[in-house]
């Protein structure tokens, strides 16, 4: 599946804005993103939201990705 990476997460990817992976659930797709692009697992460790087809995951490792869908990864915001 290709997933779109915003932020500092295309840093971590060569400066790639999408990647090809694969992961049946989200915690799957990560991952295989950690595997393809090791610079990213900090990044991952830091927390990201994962949107599938515009509705946000964050924690929800377990969460079926449908075929098909349009996936996003996006940084954790720092703040409050």
């Amino acid at each position: 599946m290709e997933i779109r990476l915003s932020g500092i997460l295309c840093q971590a990817t060569g400066g790639a804005s999408t990647v090809e992976v694969s992961g049946a659930t989200i915690g799957e797709m990560l991952a295989s993103l950690a595997l393809k692009h090791p610079a990213i697992q900090d990044h991952l460790d830091d927390g990201v939201a994962v949107a599938i087809n515009g509705e946000i995951y964050r924690d929800r490792t377990d969460q079926v990705i449908p075929k098909g869908a349009e996936v996003f990864l996006l940084p954790r915001i720092e703040g409050g």
